[in-house]
């Protein structure tokens, strides 16, 4: 079987940033650009729990759909399987510094988010009180200050 595109990255070598992952095109014609929102270096630093992240997705994902200039871009946020950061699917052929401004935004919202988290209930989510929000809060805090504002060309360009 061949070897799928995001298995060929040195995870090894990958910084915390944001990447474009993929760009797909739909059969009429949309460009869909798939994001690597990187939180955390693979197998180097400790990985997001898994209750922080799904805290972090349902903020995410509710701030993106609401956003005034990008809501009707956004077509899916979503966790990584191995918890060091999320997928972010948006239309258009977009790059990294096209989206940085909204992703600063989406990580101060979550970092200073207080009370219910959005879609957190039984009749909401498949397992609603598998959240974490103080350590969702902290984690994109920490993507926020460390990574996305002093963000460099290292960290939007997958390594070689």
């Amino acid at each position: 079987m061949k070897k799928i595109a995001s298995f060929t990255i040195d995870h090894e070598r990958l910084l915390r940033g944001v990447y474009v992952s993929r760009r797909d095109t739909t059969p009429k014609g949309d460009v869909i650009t798939t994001f690597d929102v990187r939180m955390t270096e693979p197998n180097r630093q400790k990985a997001i729990s898994p209750e922080a992240l799904h805290t972090i997705e349902h903020l995410a994902a509710t701030f993106l759909r609401n956003d005034t200039e990008w809501a009707d871009k956004i077509v899916y946020w979503g966790p990584m399987g191995c918890c060091t950061g999320s997928y972010l699917l948006m239309q258009g052929q977009l790059t990294p510094e096209d989206i940085l401004p909204l992703l600063r935004r989406t990580f101060s919202f979550i970092a200073d988010f207080e009370g219910d988290v959005p879609g957190a209930t039984p009749r909401d989510c498949g397992n609603y009180s598998f959240m974490d929000l103080p350590a969702a809060k902290e984690a994109a805090r920490r993507y926020l200050e460390e990574v996305l504002i002093p963000i460099t060309s290292a960290q939007t360009t997958y390594p070689d």
